[in-house]
């Protein structure tokens, strides 16, 4: 991601593939093998408390992925898987969610440091994984944060607040209290 100062700014993130859900892991302008590492060590930290339970990660051979990283998988008993080299296909739920957040979001909105990217993609990811409908889901979000109902028309209840995300980027709908 580059930024409004033209600085390049790396984004770190894990695909559940049978949930579709995604996890933001960090963001830098200097990734390393040891930050990598640490951010998986977080990662790890923080999946328990969701109720997660991962047995694979597919990565690709970037030298930032060190074998520090694979242990710290290794050792939450989660097997290491490599992709082929050059090949993008075996890796493809993290190569649509890449596009999927540039248009839905990054390029529409302006980026002046990590911090503001951080917040932006947080905000982002909220949605994506709480309310937007995905197809292989049958229409559904992959973590669901409330029961959704459906409005009936012409009754007093149906009133329909829309809530305006990322400054009016994202519109989410709820039933009005």
């Amino acid at each position: 991601m580059e930024t409004v100062g033209l600085t390049r700014l790396y984004v770190l993130f894990v695909v559940e593939v049978q949930r579709r859900c995604v996890h933001l892991m960090g963001i830098t302008a200097y990734p390393s093998g040891a930050w990598v590492a640490q951010q998986a060590r977080n990662l790890l930290m923080d999946l328990p408390q969701r109720g997660h339970r991962l047995r694979y990660l597919l990565r690709d051979r970037d030298a930032k992925f060190t074998a520090a990283f694979d242990a710290v998988f290794a050792a939450a008993g989660i097997e290491v898987v490599k992709i082929a080299p050059r090949a993008p296909r075996a890796n493809a739920y993290a190569q649509r969610w890449v596009p999927t957040v540039r248009s839905g979001c990054l390029e529409w909105t302006l980026v002046g440091n990590e911090r503001r990217l951080y917040r932006v993609r947080t905000e982002y990811l909220r949605h994506y994984n709480t309310v937007r409908p995905h197809r292989s889901l049958d229409l559904q979000p992959p973590c669901p944060a409330v029961r959704l109902t459906l409005v009936q028309p012409g009754t007093l209840e149906s009133s329909v607040q829309r809530v305006d995300l990322l400054g009016g980027l994202i519109h989410e709908y709820r039933r009005a209290a």
